[in-house]
C-alpha cells in the first residue's frame, strides 16, 4: 500500500467514527438505544459497544499495544450504558485507531497481521479494510434501527 492509501484509511476511520458519534446524538429518546424490535437481536447501544470493542482490540491492542482489555460478552450483554459513556468510548476508540494508524508506514500494511484471522494469515492492510467494512456494516444497522424506532 502507498502512503496515499494509508492516509485514506485514516480519513475513512476518522470520518466513520465521527459519524458514529453523530448517529448516537440523533437518538432523541436514549432508551431507544437499548430496544430490539421484532427479530432484531442487537440494540444500537450494544452495536456501539461492539464496534468500539472490536476496533480497540484488533487495532488498538494488537497493533498499537494500547493495553486495552476486551470484554466481548459485555459488548452484547450490557444495557442502559449512559450516552456520555458511549460517547467517551467512541472518542477513545477513535483516538486509539488514529494514533495507531499514524505510527504505521505504508510498508507495515504489507506485513502479516499478528493474529490468525479466519484460520488464515492476512496482511495488516487487508484486515484494516475488513475492520473498516465491519464498522460501516454496524453503522448502517444503527442508522436503520434509529429510524425504525423513531417512526414507531
Amino acid at each position: 500500500m502507498t502512503s496515499t492509501q494509508l492516509d485514506s484509511l485514516k480519513d475513512l476511520f476518522d470520518r466513520d467514527l465521527t459519524r458514529l458519534m453523530e448517529e448516537l446524538k440523533l437518538f432523541e429518546d436514549t432508551s431507544d438505544l437499548w430496544v430490539t424490535p421484532g427479530t432484531i437481536s442487537n440494540s444500537a447501544g450494544n452495536l456501539i459497544l461492539h464496534i468500539c470493542g472490536n476496533l480497540q482490540h484488533f487495532i488498538g491492542f494488537v497493533l498499537g499495544q494500547t493495553g486495552y482489555t476486551r470484554q466481548r460478552d459485555l459488548e452484547f450483554s450490557s444495557k442502559n450504558v449512559p450516552v456520555d459513556e458511549l460517547n467517551e468510548q467512541i472518542l477513545a476508540t477513535k483516538e486509539a485507531v488514529l494514533l495507531t494508524l499514524e505510527k504505521m508506514s505504508p510498508a507495515t500494511l504489507e506485513e502479516t497481521y499478528p493474529l490468525e484471522i479466519w484460520q488464515r494469515n492476512l496482511s495488516i492492510g487487508f484486515f484494516l479494510v475488513h475492520l473498516h467494512s465491519h464498522l460501516n456494516y454496524h453503522l448502517g444497522q444503527i442508522n436503520y434501527l434509529r429510524r425504525i424506532l423513531k417512526a414507531s
